[in-house]
């Protein structure tokens, strides 16, 4: 307790100004590797390194001190090897001409977003277009994203009826949205391994799980043979969906990405 006093008692502006810089240090690499999963990787040895300072100024932990101070440097080395692709683009974009605190554009309300969602949805169900559709959480999907055609457009629904159209070049794959945005489409998606039991559930809905599994994101499934809407989140999937159901499940996934957007609405 007596060390925590004495550290308080040398804080000083110069102290505070060092602070300043390492949380803006912090907060520009979280801002670079937004929208991969690298910032879960970031996360995660920020509280690492937090908890080893804390244990080692505040208690003597021999064992523990001695194992962090050699676990810490293969961390940082791994770090680089295996979000070599994710680091690349993070310094890509620090070169660009765009500052990095740029405020971003104000989104969509859910409501609306939602609606042309639904409004999609309806259309090519009732047409029987397979379509795939899958909706960003808060883990980044810019892996996937980058084996597609970006597009970087609003959500429509005319816009997502005319990518799915049989026989159009972008048809064939899936779209990431981000935010209010149609990141890209014909995106490449993971394919669950998990053995299914109907018969009616093919590749489409495969994918969907897939994405499912590894991120928070929800995908909406419309089969080709059958119509049927479906979505999948956090590995599981609902099928069978009308236009009510699929909007409660939209709007609360929205509230769970997006909790200051539904704030605003209200």
């Amino acid at each position: 307790m007596s060390d925590l006093v004495t550290i308080f008692s040398r804080f000083t502006w110069q102290s505070a100004l060092d602070v300043l810089l390492v949380a803006l240090a912090f907060f520009s690499l979280f801002r670079l590797f937004r929208g991969t999963q690298a910032v879960q990787l970031l996360r995660g040895v920020l509280i690492l390194v937090l908890v080893y300072a804390v244990a080692t100024s505040l208690l003597d932990l021999t064992a523990f001190g001695y194992l962090m101070r050699n676990l810490l440097p293969a961390i940082l080395v791994a770090i680089p090897v295996i979000f070599q692709p994710e680091m690349r683009r993070a310094l890509e974009r620090l070169g660009r001409t765009a500052p990095v605190f740029t405020r971003p554009a104000r989104e969509q309300p859910i409501s609306h977003l939602t609606n042309e969602l639904v409004s999609a949805t309806r259309a090519l169900s009732t047409h029987q277009h397979g379509a795939i559709i899958v909706l960003e959480g808060s883990t980044g999907l810019q892996e996937y994203i980058e084996t597609g055609v970006r597009i970087s457009s609003r959500v429509s629904s005319e816009l997502l009826q005319t990518i799915f159209y049989p026989g159009t070049a972008l048809h064939d794959g899936a779209v990431i949205i981000r935010e209010d945005r149609i990141s890209a489409a014909a995106c490449v998606l993971p394919l669950s391994q998990r053995e299914f039991s109907d018969s009616q559930l093919g590749t489409r809905h495969r994918a969907a799980l897939g994405i499912s599994e590894q991120s928070d994101c929800a995908a909406i499934v419309v089969s080709e043979e059958t119509g049927i809407v479906s979505v999948a989140r956090n590995g599981r999937m609902v099928r069978r969906l009308d236009d009510r159901q699929l909007t409660k499940i939209l709007l609360a996934f929205f509230q769970v990405a997006r909790p200051e957007s539904g704030s605003e609405e209200s």
